[in-house]
């Protein structure tokens, strides 16, 4: 009888000194959905890929997400709760040959004992435009279930027609909370674990090991294996690790950085005043620090973006531009290239002109709608569209900037006057003063604005 994943047994790996034969890592990988840890936007109660794994109607699936999230373990968490056999190919080492073969075998799998296989492509994103076409007819029939897995966007670097027949999962890097509690298990558990070994942790550095894996459980779990392994046991044998040796055993040095407390909130602070006072040497430093201690990336290319409009504005309305262009980017590199749009989106804002003038005025226009200053609508604005708008005078009067010199007609576009928009002098924004303040003329002109 075939094995559930071929050459890997199906049996736990034996407790004590043998169960070290592999990497702490590989051994204890999660082997059901309530050992997996995180993804609950896919795998928690009632979820979509949930439902389908315990329905058993799983089909073909697409896993896309940053190393170490658990793309395959949780394909082989699907083989074993639908019984089905697990085939595993590597886009980087597979052939053509090599899918025609294990197709084939699946074929007859399916033909004389009536089990369904699971076929597991690491780095599925490796396989050429051929590669891929063989699989197409094979998984559109069922005779192989694919699951694919891929660090890669796979609507960018899968075809088309294999993802059309597939359902695409995204996984998310794990927090730094559920790498946490999955290491405390590795101590404590003696069979896969290092319960056998007596390691004791400290809070701090299960913290650090836990931030400084950057969401990956494959890193977490083999820098604590490490530590485990190079530190000396203590007089009475107990094995314990510090903040020292997880830094040592991660190689990453501890910062003061609290994602919750107060030094996530100055150090952004630092940032974002940095970055608006005009010195882009402190903004790189700052920015440097939130990504050394594993802040959010998204996190800081939304302040960027804030920044961009709030403390720059029309001076220089490029700078909007820059900053979406990285927030875009950080989403589709990730670190460590995301350092690198980070940093240019940061300079541009802390070296361009400044204006907050755009952020005033609409301060200033919430503030006299929300203080119950309601203005009506002009006529001559109103919709005039519909039918017995004429007879309300809806539209009566309007005239058509394009009509008139620099296309500025002589109109009003308020009932009472306002001012809420007070450009600088600085940057672009002079040259928009400049252009307003003629506008404004042209207007007077006929007696309006």
């Amino acid at each position: 009888m075939d094995d559930l994943f071929g050459s890997a047994p199906e049996t736990p790996l034996a407790e004590g000194p043998a169960a070290t034969a592999a990497p702490l890592a590989a051994r204890f990988r999660p082997r059901t959905l309530d050992e997996f840890i995180g993804q609950e936007h896919i795998l928690g109660p009632g979820k979509l890929l949930r439902r389908a794994i315990e329905a058993d109607r799983i089909t073909s699936i697409i896993l896309f997400g940053p190393p170490g999230t658990g793309k395959t373990s949780l394909a082989q968490i699907i083989a074993r709760a639908t019984s089905c056999h697990f085939e595993r190919l590597s886009g980087v080492e597979s052939s053509v040959a090599d899918i025609r073969r294990t197709v084939a075998s699946a074929a007859n799998r399916l033909a004389n004992a009536g089990r369904k296989t699971i076929l597991f492509i690491d780095e599925i994103h490796r396989f050429n435009k051929a590669q891929q076409d063989v699989l197409l007819p094979d998984v559109e029939s069922g005779v192989v279930r694919l699951i694919g897995a891929t660090t890669h966007n796979p609507f960018f670097y899968v075809n088309a027609p294999l993802v059309s027949r597939s359902q695409v999962f995204q996984l998310e890097p794990l927090a730094p909370a559920h790498l946490a509690g999955l290491l405390r298990r590795a101590i404590a558990e003696p069979g896969r674990g290092l319960g056998h070994m007596r390691v004791e942790a400290t809070d701090e550095a299960i913290a650090h090991l836990a931030t400084q894996a950057d969401g990956d459980a494959r890193k977490a779990l083999n820098s604590l294996e490490v530590g485990a392994l190079t530190t000396p046991p203590d007089a009475g044998g107990v094995i314990r690790i510090d903040l020292p040796s997880a830094e040592q055993c991660i190689q990453r040095k501890a910062v003061v950085y609290d994602a919750d407390e107060d030094a996530h909130y100055d150090t952004i602070s630092a940032f974002i005043k940095s970055m608006r006072g005009g010195d882009p040497d402190a903004a790189l430093y700052w920015l440097a620090k939130m990504l050394y201690a594993g802040e959010d990336i998204r996190f800081i290319a939304r302040r960027i973006v804030i920044c961009a409009s709030e403390d720059v504005g029309m001076a220089d309305p490029r700078a909007l531009i820059v900053a979406v262009a990285a927030q875009q980017a950080v989403e589709f590199v990730g670190m460590p290239e995301a350092r690198i749009p980070l940093a240019q989106a940061a300079v541009y804002v802390a070296t361009a002109p400044k204006s907050n003038a755009s952020y005033k005025g609409i301060d200033a226009a919430l503030a006299d709608v929300k203080s119950g200053v309601t203005l009506e609508v002009p006529k001559h604005l109103r919709d005039a569209h519909y039918r017995g708008a004429a007879r309300l005078q809806h539209g009566e009067g309007y005239q058509y900037s394009h009509d008139f010199p620099e296309a500025v007609a002589q109109q009003d576009y308020l009932p009472a006057p306002r001012a809420y928009y007070e450009p600088t002098d600085r940057g672009f924004e002079k040259d928009i003063a400049e252009r307003l303040a003629r506008w404004r003329g042209l207007r007077k002109e006929k007696g309006v604005g």
